[in-house]
């Protein structure tokens, strides 16, 4: 294994213990609270659900750009990066709109203990999302400059890290949305 591909696992095994907690000190708060705010009075499952699928589908847009830098073909790997950067910004788009529908509600941060893990632990995945666009937009000026191809380092880099934003969010998003009708 080579040491960029193996400080990207490392890396992501660091987020992921951060995220653990995040997720536990949201659930505890929520089954032990009797004073909790009830979520779905406040959150709107269905666009969220709709914004989460764009997400979902970024992991196959980005394989599909990964076997295309490995086989050499650029225009498919560069389309292939270009829907899975739309599909994250649309992503962020609706997360965005979501804490703005929230922020009218007056469900903020420091309002109470909801609204503290609730954002902490959305907000902590939203900027992981944006690190990772960043990331994403710099493979895509690699690809557009000098063709990355092959086994790249950047590639499988990069792939890890969004297919574990992801994979987060396939957690996040039954824990905090769809726990609440229970």
């Amino acid at each position: 294994m080579n040491k960029i591909r193996l400080a990207m696992l490392l890396f992501v095994a660091s987020e992921a213990v951060f995220f653990i907690l995040l997720i536990v000190a949201y659930v505890v708060y929520h089954a032990t609270s009797p004073s909790a705010a009830d979520p779905s009075r406040y959150l709107d499952i269905p666009r969220t659900a709709g914004f989460t699928a764009c997400l979902i589908i970024s992991s196959f847009t980005m394989r599909r750009a990964g076997i295309h830098f490995r086989t050499g073909r650029r225009r498919p790997a560069l389309a292939w990066l270009l829907a899975t950067m739309a599909l994250g910004t649309a992503f962020l788009t609706g997360q965005g709109s979501e804490y703005v529908s929230l922020i009218k509600q007056n469900v903020t941060i420091s309002r109470d203990l909801f609204g503290t893990t609730f954002f902490t632990l959305t907000g902590f995945h939203g900027l992981h999302v944006f690190i990772g666009l960043i990331m994403l937009g710099t493979l895509f000026g690699l690809q557009l400059k000098r063709g990355v191809t092959g086994r790249s380092e950047a590639v499988e880099s990069v792939s890890i890290y969004w297919h574990f934003v992801d994979a987060v969010w396939l957690i996040i998003f039954p824990v905090v949305y769809l726990w609440v009708l229970r």
